[in-house]
């Protein structure tokens, strides 16, 4: 695609059209014309480049920078041969401001890919091969600068840069994930879902890592409260049952009775039989026990009730990811730290803290073993904490003594307490 921007010329050219399908007609032909003189004079030289260096030379990485518009969202992209399920092809890694998103592509499209890149989005190339490493400075397309020296990179084996191995692979379809809308039904992830992709791997990634403290000779009985869309209720059937075999009872639990209702519909669409989604609040849920307890959408003093019922239970194995703690920013009181507090946003996130480090503190009294590890939680914020908390031992004094020597300090009386 070319960008044309000599729109008085397609005035003059088209604003005479007798009809809407004549000028767009009209339109299409001037912008091929561009199209072809483009290619002929100002791409021609740069295109043979890169098709060389995709298709013939050792080929280390390509680096798009220099974007030729500030509005652009993301400001490089990288490109790398890959093996991908045993035939080469490209990543793209796009740098956006705060994050770096990755596309994977067939060694068939990237040269168009590239060239569409110079045309539309960068100014510069730079092209590492074995060989020797290519510059082209292309601020106007039709005077592009290339320089030449010596290889300075070395390819690392493709198998280095294959895609990453998730526990539910990307081009393989997967049920769920393709009637949550994730992915297609040839199992390529959908761009704007890819960083739901990874939150589902990644969660798995983290259960896969608990499995073992997990009861093996029964049925395992998991509750997930605040399920929401159940994105990764629907995961911990799919790892579990269908990939591993296991036998469960999993409950999905919310207050929203549309989303429990068109998650019904998806389980029983999917004959997920023993994957049950239920209405109603945490704080009167009942049950004689649980194996596993996910709390992952609750907010502010929903999580607590959540771990009050998970300890109750004596629940084997605890996944929580808190939000909106709000419940001590109005209780905290420390003199040493008043002049902290008058700035907002600085209390807000200490008091979010110290909700959680409290909650960990009464865990481990309670006989959990308890570990603070990074989640990404896309409802919320990009970052949040995950409480995971394995049964191990009997009541810790140690724990409930230091528990009660900060909530003094602070002065606060969380719902927790009530464990």
């Amino acid at each position: 695609m070319v960008r044309v921007s000599h729109r008085f010329f397609l005035f003059c050219v088209c604003s005479h059209a007798p009809d809407l399908a004549t000028r767009h007609h009209e339109i299409h032909q001037v912008l091929l014309v561009f199209a072809l003189k483009s290619e002929r004079y100002d791409m021609k030289q740069i295109r043979e480049i890169l098709d060389t260096c995709v298709s013939e030379r050792v080929l280390v990485k390509i680096i798009f920078s220099s974007p030729r518009k500030k509005s652009l969202p993301y400001k490089k992209v990288t490109l790398r041969p890959m093996l991908l399920r045993g035939q080469k092809a490209f990543q793209a890694e796009f740098h956006y401001e705060k994050k770096v998103l990755h596309e994977n592509m067939e060694e068939s499209m990237v040269l168009d890919a590239c060239v569409d890149f110079i045309l539309r989005d960068f100014k510069q190339v730079n092209i590492f091969t074995e060989e020797e490493d290519i510059q082209i400075l292309a601020p106007k397309l039709d005077k592009p600068r290339i320089t030449r020296k010596s290889g300075t990179q070395k390819q690392k084996s493709l198998s280095h840069n294959q895609a990453k191995n998730y526990i539910v692979p990307e081009g393989t379809p997967c049920d769920f994930l393709i009637r949550l809308g994730v992915m297609d039904a040839k199992g390529k992830v959908f761009q704007k879902h890819y960083a739901k992709f990874r939150q589902i791997n990644r969660f798995l990634e983290i259960l896969q890592d608990v499995l073992p403290y997990l009861p093996k000779d029964k049925t395992l009985r998991i509750i997930d409260f605040g399920c929401g869309k159940a994105y990764l209720t629907f995961a911990l059937y799919h790892y579990l049952k269908i990939m591993l075999g296991r036998e469960v009872e999993i409950i999905g639990l919310d207050l929203k009775e549309d989303v429990i209702t068109f998650c019904g519909k998806v389980a029983a669409d999917l004959d997920y039989q023993s994957l049950t989604f239920l209405r109603g609040d945490i704080a009167d849920f009942t049950s004689d026990h649980a194996d596993l307890v996910v709390t992952l959408h609750a907010c502010d003093t929903a999580t607590d009730y959540a771990l009050i019922n998970a300890v109750k239970w004596n629940t084997k194995v605890i996944l929580s990811v808190p939000c909106c703690q709000h419940e001590l920013f109005s209780q905290i009181t420390n003199d040493l730290h008043q002049p902290m507090y008058k700035h907002g946003i600085l209390k807000d996130r200490f008091t979010e803290l110290l909700t959680d480090g409290l909650r960990g503190l009464k865990l481990e009294a309670r006989g959990y073993d308890v570990a603070m590890i990074e989640f990404t939680s896309l409802e919320h914020t990009s970052k949040n904490i995950m409480i995971k908390a394995v049964k191990a031992r009997e009541a810790s004094p140690r724990a409930q003594k230091e528990y009660q020597n900060l909530k003094d300090f602070y002065q606060v009386k969380p719902t927790i307490d009530e464990l």
